[in-house]
C-alpha cells in the first residue's frame, strides 16, 4: 500500500510539472543533463488516453523542467505497475496457500455408507478437505463395481485411472502423497504391494504390504511424528481399529431382534436397494444377522453382554490418548484418530451408539472429531 501511494504521488508531481507553463528548478543542471528529449510514439503509462496524449505533446518541448516531469511520470507509472504486479503475486500465493491439499486429484469413492471401512476413508478425506464424489454400491448386485476384479468396498478411483483398494491402503497412500508431494499416486501405490494370504478360516484372501505405513523420508517423518513413539502408536491403534474394534460393531448393533431390525432399517434407508431388496434385507437380513451376531460373539470370544466389550475397548482408547491431549495425534487428529472415529461413527442413531456415549468416557473426544471432520460445503 505504501508503494502504491508513492507511485500516485510521483504521478501527481509529474503532471503538475507538465501543466506548469514555466517551471523553475534550482540547479537543474545538477539533476538533469541539458539535452532535448524526444519521446517515441510508444507510451508506457497506465493513466488512460488523456495521460498518453499529454505525454506525447510534452515530449518535444525542450527544458529541464519538462524532462523532470517526464521522469516523474515514468517513475510513477513504473512504480504503480510494480505495485500491481506484486499485489497480484501476493494474492495468488495466498490463494494457493489456502487451497485444499491435493485439489488436483479427482477422487471417486465406491462405498456402502454404513460400512465402517468406508466410513474411515470418508473421515480421512473430510478432515483433509479433499473433494470427492460418492458412488453408493448396491450390496446385493454390486453392479456399480462390476468393472473391478477387486470386489470389496471401499474402492477409490484417482483421476479415473488409478484404483486404490483397502481402506488402510487408501488412507496411507493418500497421506504419503500429500506429505511427500514428490511422487504420483501410481508411484506411491508401489509401496503397498498386493499379496496373497490366508485368513483365520484358511481362505485365500488378498492382503497389502506396509498398509499402515506412511512412506516418507526421515525428515518428513520427523515433522509428521515429532515425538518419540508417535509413529509406532499410530500404527498400533490403526491395526487395533481394523482387527478388534470393527469386530465389536455387528455383535452390538444386532444384539437383540429389536436392535437388529432398527439397524437394518437404517442400512436400507441409507444404502442403495430396490424396493424388493430393501424389504427383504430389512426383515430377513435383520433376522439372519441377529443369528450371525451370536456366532461372531463366540468367534471373537466376547462376553455374554457384548456391550461390556465395546465399553472396555472405547475406554482403553480414551485412556491411551490421555488427559492432556485432545487427540491421539496431539492438538490435531492423526490417522489412528480418524480410523477409530470412522469405525464408531457407523453406529450413530442406533441404541449401541447411545449406550456407548452414556457409559464411556469417549464423548468429548468424539465431539471434537465430529467438529474437525465436518465437510465444508
Amino acid at each position: 500500500m505504501m508503494a502504491a501511494a508513492c507511485a500516485r504521488t510521483l504521478s501527481k508531481v509529474g503532471r503538475f510539472i507538465l501543466d506548469t507553463p514555466k517551471c523553475r528548478v534550482t540547479n537543474t543542471a545538477a539533476l538533469v543533463p541539458r539535452m532535448s528529449m524526444r519521446c517515441q510514439g510508444r507510451a508506457y503509462g497506465t493513466g488512460g488516453a488523456g495521460f498518453k496524449s499529454r505525454l506525447l505533446v510534452a515530449a518535444p518541448v525542450r527544458g529541464s523542467g519538462r524532462v523532470l516531469g517526464c521522469a516523474f511520470l515514468l517513475g510513477g507509472g513504473f512504480g504503480l505497475y510494480q505495485t500491481i504486479k506484486l499485489t497480484l503475486q501476493r494474492h495468488l500465493a495466498e490463494e494457493q496457500a489456502n487451497a485444499p491439499l491435493g485439489t488436483g486429484l479427482k477422487l471417486t469413492l465406491y462405498q456402502y455408507k454404513t460400512c465402517p471401512f468406508c466410513s474411515k476413508v470418508r473421515a480421512f478425506l473430510d478432515y483433509h478437505g479433499l473433494p470427492y464424489e460418492i458412488v453408493e454400491v448396491n450390496p446385493v448386485m454390486r453392479k456399480e463395481i462390476k468393472w473391478s476384479t477387486y470386489r470389496k468396498v471401499p474402492i477409490l478411483m484417482v483421476n479415473e485411472t488409478v484404483q486404490l483398494n483397502d481402506s488402510s491402503v487408501i488412507i496411507s497412500a493418500l497421506k504419503t502423497y500429500l506429505v511427500s508431494k514428490e511422487k504420483t499416486i501410481s508411484e506411491v501405490l508401489t509401496f503397498y504391494p498386493e499379496m496373497k494370504a490366508k485368513n483365520d478360516s484358511g481362505k485365500d484372501v488378498k492382503e497389502f504390504g506396509n498398509k499402515y505405513w506412511v512412506m516418507v523420508h526421515d525428515a518428513e517423518a520427523d515433522h509428521l511424528y515429532p515425538e518419540k513413539d508417535t509413529r509406532k502408536e499410530e500404527i498400533k491403534w490403526r491395526k487395533w481399529a481394523d482387527e478388534w474394534l470393527v469386530h465389536l460393531i455387528s455383535p452390538n448393533v444386532y444384539r437383540t431382534p429389536t436392535e437388529a431390525l432398527a439397524s437394518f432399517d437404517y442400512i436400507v434407508r441409507e444404502g442403495k436397494f430396490s424396493t424388493f431388496e430393501g424389504f427383504f434385507a430389512k426383515y430377513f437380513g435383520a433376522a439372519a444377522m441377529w443369528v450371525i451376531s451370536k456366532r461372531l460373539k463366540n468367534r471373537h470370544h466376547l462376553q455374554d453382554d457384548v456391550r461390556q466389550d465395546l465399553y472396555k475397548a472405547v475406554n482403553d482408547w480414551v485412556a491411551a490418548i490421555g488427559k492432556n491431549k485432545k487427540f491421539m495425534g496431539g492438538d490435531q487428529p492423526n490417522l489412528a484418530d480418524l480410523a477409530v472415529f470412522g469405525v464408531l461413527r457407523v453406529m450413530e442413531g442406533l441404541q449401541a451408539f447411545d449406550d456407548m456415549m452414556e457409559h464411556t468416557k469417549v464423548k468429548n473426544w468424539y465431539r471434537r472429531m465430529q467438529k474437525v471432520t465436518e465437510q465444508v460445503s
